[in-house]
C-alpha cells in the first residue's frame, strides 16, 4: 500500500471519477474524506468495502464556508490532510452551443465551480498541510484546452484556467513542501458527457488514437496515487496528460 494512513480529500466524489479516486485511495491505505454538493453515501459504502476508512462530507465547492469546513472536519476527524484531490467541476449535463448560444449563467456557474472552487479547497486545506509540514494538492485538469472544443468554451476555457492554478501555486507554496500538480483525462468513458444538439459544432474525433481503446476511471487512478504519494516529492507544477495518445503534447 503506497498511501498507508495517508488522510486524502477527494471532491466531486459522488459518481463517476471522483468515486473511483475513492475507491482506489482506499485500496491503497489511505484514510479518505469524500466530498460533493451530492450524497456520498454509495462511495462510503464503496470504499469501506475496499477496506477504507471513510468520512463524508456534503459540499458544495464554490461556497468557502464549506470549503472551510471540509478541512475542518476533516482534521477532527483525521488529525491531518495529507492530500487533496481537487476533482469536482461542472462538466457532465453541459450541452454544446454555437458561441452565439452560450448562457452566460452557464459561463458564470463553470467558472464559479471549476475555477474559483478549486482555488477555495486549495486555499481551505493550506494552512493545516503548513502547519504539519507539507502535503499534495492534485487538481483535476483536461488536456482539452491545448487543442479546443467547439461548442463548450466555459469548460474548455476553465481547464486552462486550473493549469494556470496549479503553477501559480506550485511557485508560492513549494517553501512549504506543498507539491501541486494537474491530472489531466482525456475522454473517459466514465459516464459523465455532454450532451450535443442540431446547431452545436462537431465535436473532437478520436479516432487518431494511439492506443485504440476506450479510456476509463482505471487509467487515471494509478498516475493519482502517484502524485499523492512520496515518489512524487519532487514533481510539482506539471500537469500529467493521460488521453491514450489521443492527443500529443
Amino acid at each position: 500500500m503506497q498511501l498507508k494512513d495517508k488522510v486524502v480529500i477527494v471532491t466531486g466524489a459522488a459518481t463517476h471519477i471522483g468515486q473511483a479516486y475513492a475507491v482506489r485511495l482506499a485500496q491503497e491505505g489511505a484514510k479518505v474524506v469524500a466530498c460533493d454538493i451530492l450524497d456520498c453515501g454509495t462511495t462510503a459504502e464503496m470504499v469501506i468495502e475496499a477496506g477504507g476508512e471513510v468520512l463524508p462530507i456534503i459540499t458544495d465547492v464554490s461556497k468557502e464556508e464549506d470549503t472551510l469546513e471540509m478541512a475542518r472536519q476533516t482534521v477532527e476527524r483525521f488529525g491531518r490532510i495529507d492530500c487533496i484531490v481537487n476533482n469536482a467541476g461542472i462538466f457532465d449535463g453541459l450541452t454544446a452551443k454555437p458561441i452565439l448560444d452560450v448562457d452566460m449563467a452557464e459561463w458564470d456557474k463553470v467558472y464559479e465551480v471549476n475555477v474559483k472552487g478549486m482555488f477555495l479547497c486549495c486555499r481551505a486545506v493550506f494552512p493545516y498541510m503548513k502547519e504539519q509540514g507539507g502535503g499534495k494538492i492534485i487538481n483535476i485538469g483536461s488536456g482539452i484546452w491545448l487543442q479546443g472544443m467547439p461548442g463548450v468554451p466555459h469548460y474548455v476555457s476553465s481547464k486552462a484556467a486550473v493549469m494556470g492554478l496549479t503553477r501559480t501555486l506550485a511557485k508560492e507554496l513549494g517553501q512549504f513542501n506543498i507539491n501541486v500538480n494537474t491530472l489531466a483525462p482525456g475522454g473517459t468513458d466514465s459516464g459523465a458527457k455532454i450532451g450535443r444538439d442540431d446547431t452545436s459544432p462537431a465535436a473532437p474525433s478520436r479516432a487518431g488514437r494511439s492506443i485504440p481503446r476506450t479510456e476509463t476511471p482505471d487509467d487515471l487512478t494509478g498516475t493519482m496515487v502517484f502524485l499523492a504519494s512520496a515518489d512524487s516529492d519532487f514533481i510539482t507544477g506539471q500537469m500529467i496528460t493521460i488521453n491514450g495518445g489521443d492527443a500529443l503534447y
